[in-house]
C-alpha cells in the first residue's frame, strides 16, 4: 500500500510540558490507521501538528511527497488532508446541505464577480457543489435530511455531518478525532463502518478512539502512544497482546474498555 501520508520524529512541547515527542508513523492508502493511549497521551495534539493547527517543534509531515510541516490548515486541507473533530463543530444556523457545501469551497473555483454577478459560470459551479454535496449526504446517510437545520439532527447524525463535510474536501488523508465519541452502542458499531466503506473508497484514514473492541476489528494498523510517545505499533493482534500496551492502556482486559 502507498503511504499517503508520512510523518518522521514529530514533537511539540507547551513550556517545559513534552506533549509529543519522537512520533513516527504511515498512513496508507485504503488503510485504517487507529492511534490509541491514555487520556493525555498526545493524541490530539498530534492531529493539531498534522492539519496546521500547531506547528510542530521538530520532525515533518509529507503529505503525497510534499512537505507540509508548519503549512496552515487551509493549505492542508487544499493539499488534501481534512479532518473532524473531538467536539462537533458544525454550522447549527445552517442547513444539513450547507453545512457540506461549506466544505466543497477548498475545491470549487474561485469566482468572485461571478459571485456578485450570479454568472452562469458561478451558477454552474453551484450546482456541481450541490449534487457532490448531496451524493457525499447519500453516502453517509443523511439524503433525506439534507434541507433540515443542522441543529434540529440527532447528536449521532451530526457527528455524521461532520464526516460528510470533511469528506467533502476530497482528502486523500481523512483524520477522525474520536468519531464515536458521546454516542451509544450502536451508534458507534454504525459509524465503525461508515468509517470502513471511506476507507474502501481508497482514502487513508487516520482515526483516535477509545472503544477499543471497535478499533482492534476495524483497524488494519494501531499506534500506541503514551505520554506523547510511541510504545507500540502493528497489526491488531500484535499491540492486543503487547505488555507495554496492557500495562499503559488496556489493563486487566479489552472489555474492561470497551
Amino acid at each position: 500500500m502507498t503511504a499517503a501520508l508520512s510523518v518522521r520524529n514529530l514533537g511539540k512541547s507547551f513550556g517545559g510540558l513534552v506533549a509529543v515527542h519522537g512520533v513516527s508513523l504511515e498512513a496508507r492508502t485504503g488503510q485504517i490507521l487507529s492511534i490509541i493511549g491514555p487520556n493525555g497521551a498526545g493524541k490530539t495534539t498530534l492531529f493539531n501538528c498534522l492539519s496546521g493547527i500547531y506547528r510542530p517543534d521538530q520532525g515533518s509531515v509529507h503529505l503525497g511527497g510534499v512537505d507540509i510541516t508548519g503549512m496552515a490548515p487551509h493549505l492542508v486541507a487544499r493539499r488534501g488532508l481534512s479532518r473532524s473533530f473531538q467536539n462537533i463543530r458544525l454550522f447549527p444556523e445552517m442547513s444539513v446541505l450547507q453545512n457540506v457545501m461549506v466544505g466543497r469551497f477548498s475545491r470549487t473555483p474561485a469566482f468572485p464577480i461571478g459571485f456578485l454577478l450570479r454568472t452562469p459560470a458561478w451558477r454552474r459551479s453551484e450546482r456541481a457543489a450541490q449534487r457532490a454535496s448531496l451524493d457525499l449526504l447519500e453516502f453517509v446517510g443523511l439524503a433525506d435530511r439534507a434541507h433540515s437545520w443542522a441543529r434540529e439532527l440527532p447528536y449521532g447524525l451530526q457527528r455524521r455531518l461532520e464526516v460528510a463535510r470533511a469528506l467533502a474536501t476530497e482528502p486523500v488523508v481523512l483524520l477522525l478525532d474520536e468519531p464515536g465519541a458521546g454516542m451509544n452502542p450502536s451508534e458507534i458499531a454504525a459509524m465503525m463502518r461508515l468509517v470502513a466503506s471511506i476507507r474502501d473508497r481508497g482514502i487513508a484514514v487516520v482515526v483516535i478512539e477509545h472503544h477499543m473492541r471497535l478499533v482492534m476489528e476495524i483497524s488494519d494498523r494501531i499506534l500506541v502512544l503514551d505520554h506523547g510517545e510511541p510504545i507500540a505499533e502493528g497489526i491488531p493482534s500484535q499491540v492486543r497482546t503487547d505488555p507495554r500496551v496492557i500495562e499503559a492502556y488496556l489493563g486487566r482486559s479489552e472489555e474492561d474498555h470497551a
